[in-house]
């Protein structure tokens, strides 16, 4: 009988917001080729630079977020919920079957099959809890998670329409789909303070 694992911890939110492009022009042309630390992605007036395109660290928001942290407690709280009634019902079933295994050579051949057929029930009643709680803990995530991403992605076209962002890219280090990118490009601490008080005003 397999056990349930912690659905939460092999969750990347990198790989959640990964190539995460954000375009604030929908008339804006795809961009072929990765952005190159140039006139060609970054245009330069008197008054200083222009950024068409910037990007943000996710690892970096998903630890301080206080949304996605928050999505992420409640759901490690089902896991261990989960996990902890699941141990209970498979610690009362071990007592069943050492007690059947103490007891079977004095037991009756029908009280044997009878107790057999019990356990095997039982048995089974515990494999279908156990993949079901697990199915249950799995869409509660992917379901939180995609409330998270949706958050961003819709705060993101705003905050690049109101600053004439582009394209708004994402780094992670488990997912480096940006190999280098000037640091002057990087919006991601003004994001997450603008992202926290936006939750808080609503929480």
């Amino acid at each position: 009988m397999s056990t349930i694992f912690s659905i939460v911890s092999k969750v990347s939110f990198g790989l959640l917001l990964a190539g995460t492009i954000v375009s604030c022009n929908q008339g804006a042309k795809t961009q072929n080729e990765p952005a190159k630390n140039d006139a060609s992605s970054v245009s330069k007036d008197s008054q200083g630079s222009s950024k068409d395109i910037v990007y943000l660290n996710s690892d970096s928001l998903s630890e301080k977020y206080q949304y996605f942290k928050d999505i992420k407690a409640k759901l490690e709280s089902k896991v261990k919920k989960a996990q902890a009634d699941l141990q209970s019902k498979s610690t009362a079933f071990q007592r069943e079957v050492a007690d059947y295994q103490k007891n079977a050579a004095t037991m009756s051949a029908d009280d044997r099959q009878a107790t057999e057929q019990k356990l095997a029930r039982k048995q089974d009643e515990l494999a279908r809890l156990d993949q079901t709680a697990s199915s249950s803990l799995a869409k509660d995530e992917s379901d939180e998670f995609n409330n998270v991403y949706n958050k961003i992605t819709e705060f993101l076209k705003k905050h690049a329409s109101e600053n004439g962002y582009k394209l708004v890219l994402t780094y992670s280090k488990s997912n480096p789909t940006v190999l280098y990118a000037d640091p002057s490009l990087e919006i991601t601490n003004e994001v997450i303070k603008q992202l926290n008080e936006e939750y808080k005003q609503k929480k």
